[in-house]
Order: structure tokens, then C-alpha cells, then sequence
């Protein structure tokens, strides 16, 4: 694996792979002797483990992690261990240690590599964003019919800053898009759900949408709706019509045209533009578009890319976003520009 990836890396000639370490101990005294840019991370490794790993090198030597992690369920819950502990983002890796589908993961690890460099800015937020808090003001919401986040490179900590802070009573469905492989969405819906006030769950073929509850769209397929009299019933096909499965906008799109109303969306961190037509659609059938702004996100490309098209109401830090949509001031008039 070691050699695997450092091929693989090497090939772009932006990045130079400056030592290898065989486990998580040689890992931690490496790092703190050539500080690199970013370090990619197993969990499984002799001696120390990543997760350990993880978490002294974040607390002595802070640097941006690529977790390199199994497809399998408990690859996935230790990936979300590790989320939680500091590391930016994953490359999946099958349970031999093979990599999957060669030229794809060597594009998305190269990609990755180059966008977590980026994003040493929002380490110490990483370490000293303060625990989510249940807001107590209730909502005046009214006007929206259903709230839409989609997300990607960065999402579950942003989303662990988000939908805790949501409270008991949020009188909206929530619907949540994170590009993540298959278990992967499942632990994340866990993990919130461990957290939360609400019900958060990943989303499964024939689910009701209700209001106050959060389905995330399983890993690997879309999340698409169906109107069946006063029900909503949820989708999720796996049909590779996406660059992304499941994709931000074709989730927007079908909610917009089943649910109806004025929808409430919301961008937040990730490569890439997924999320931008959607976020046209919702825009035309007079919803609100919040983004996340650049300082608080890991990669700003996907928000980057509904602020510069024109659609979105607001532009906010990642710590503003419930507060904002808590406070009931998402119309046109009252957001700020």
C-alpha cells in the first residue's frame, strides 16, 4: 500500500512524497521531524495505530490527514472516529489493502491530496470549534417546505457543526447529500444521530419524508422522491447517471419538483460544482440558497461555485449556519448579501 500510493502520488508532478513510515510511531516521529503538507493515514498498522496516530499528531503537530480506510462497516466507523478526531477527508481502500478501481482512486487521491493542502487554515477550527448547543428560540420558518444540505470533501465535521444544532422542534424535513462510498453514509447517520435532537438516518428505498426527522442519501445512490397522495415517499436509485452517486443536485432537482413549495438549501464544503444547478432549481421556485463561506470550509468548491453563479442568498461561516436557520430570518430580504 505504502508503494501503491506513493506511485501513485508521485505521478503528478505537483507532488513529491517526502518518506513513508511503517507505522503509526515512525508515522508520528516523521511528521514532527520533516513536517509535510499532508499525511495519508492508515488505521490498521502495527504498533500504533492510525487513529492513535491521529490524534498525537494532531495534538502535537497539527497537519492535514488523508485517512486511506476499508469499505467495509467497521472501516467505516473508524473513519468516522477519525473525522471526528481531526482528519479532513478519506480514500477508500477494499479489505485486502487493494486499491479499488485504480485510475479512479488515483484521481481522487491526487485531487484530495491537493485540496487538504489548502486547508491548513481550518485546522485549529477543527480543534476549537465549540461543541454544537441546542438552540432554544423556535423557528418561524413558515415559508419553506423542506431544508436541503449538500456537502462533500469536509462534510461530516461540518455537519456534526450543523444538524446538532438543530432543535427538537425544527418544523422542516431535512435532507442531507454527503459524496460518501456504501456503510460509510450509515455510520455518519449514526454518529449524528448520537448527537442530534432529531431523528437522523440514512435513507432507504420507500421512506416517508417528515417533518423533523434527517434522511442522508445512502452511500453509492442517488435519493429521489416520489409524491403518493399527502406522502413523500423517498428513491434511491443507483443508476450511474452522476458524476457523483449519490449527487447533490439530482437531489435537489427531485425534491424541488416533488416537495414542492419554497425549498431551503444549503452548500457547504466540497470539490468540485455538485450542488450549483441544483441550486438554480431551487432558486427558481423562489427558495433561499445558503453557502458556506471560504474560510470556514476545508475545500471552497462546490459553495465557491453557487456564490459565483449568483444564487446564493447568503454567504456564511460554518458556526452561523443553524443560528441562521434557527433564527428564521432565511428570505431574500432579511439575509444579508
Amino acid at each position: 500500500m505504502r508503494k501503491t500510493i506513493s506511485i501513485m502520488l508521485e505521478g503528478d508532478p505537483e507532488i513529491e512524497v517526502v518518506d513513508t513510515a511503517r507505522d503509526g510511531l515512525e508515522a508520528c516521529d516523521k511528521v514532527a521531524e520533516l513536517r509535510p503538507d499532508v499525511v495519508t493515514l492508515d488505521i490498521e498498522m502495527p504498533r500504533m495505530d492510525g487513529l492513535t496516530a491521529l490524534r498525537k499528531i494532531m495534538a502535537s503537530t497539527p497537519v492535514p490527514v488523508l485517512m486511506v480506510s476499508s469499505l467495509t462497516r467497521e472501516g467505516a466507523a473508524a473513519t468516522m472516529e477519525a473525522l471526528q478526531a481531526g482528519a479532513l477527508d478519506f480514500v477508500p481502500k477494499d479489505s485486502s489493502g487493494a486499491m479499488l478501481a485504480i485510475n479512479q482512486i488515483r484521481e481522487e487521491l491526487v485531487s484530495k491530496v491537493k485540496a487538504v493542502a489548502r486547508s491548513k487554515h481550518v485546522l485549529a477550527r477543527h480543534q476549537t470549534l465549540a461543541p454544537p448547543s441546542r438552540p432554544r428560540n423556535r423557528l418561524r420558518l413558515s415559508n419553506h417546505r423542506v431544508m436541503l444540505i449538500g456537502t462533500s470533501t469536509g462534510g461530516p465535521f461540518a455537519l456534526q457543526q450543523v444538524v446538532p444544532r438543530l432543535p427538537e422542534d425544527f418544523p422542516l424535513p431535512v435532507l442531507i447529500v454527503q459524496h460518501m462510498p456504501p456503510h460509510f453514509t450509515r455510520s455518519l447517520a449514526e454518529r449524528l444521530n448520537s448527537i442530534s435532537p432529531l431523528d437522523v438516518r440514512e435513507a432507504a428505498e420507500g421512506d416517508h419524508v417528515r417533518a423533523g426527522e434527517v434522511l442522508i442519501a445512502p452511500g453509492g445512490r442517488h435519493m429521489t422522491f416520489e409524491r403518493r397522495g399527502e406522502d413523500i415517499i423517498v428513491h434511491t436509485p443507483s443508476v450511474p447517471e452522476t458524476l457523483h452517486r449519490p449527487s447533490v443536485d439530482v437531489m435537489f432537482d427531485s425534491a424541488c419538483q416533488v416537495i414542492g413549495g419554497r425549498p431551503l438549501g444549503v452548500v457547504m464544503t466540497g470539490m468540485g460544482r455538485d450542488g450549483r444547478e441544483g441550486s438554480r432549481t431551487i432558486k427558481e421556485r423562489g427558495g433561499t440558497v445558503i453557502a458556506q463561506d471560504e474560510q470556514s470550509s476545508v475545500v471552497f468548491g462546490m459553495p465557491r461555485a453557487v456564490i459565483e453563479a449568483g444564487l446564493a442568498d447568503a454567504v456564511a461561516s460554518l458556526d452561523a449556519i443553524a443560528p441562521l436557520c434557527v433564527e428564521g430570518v432565511l428570505n431574500r430580504q432579511a439575509l444579508p448579501a
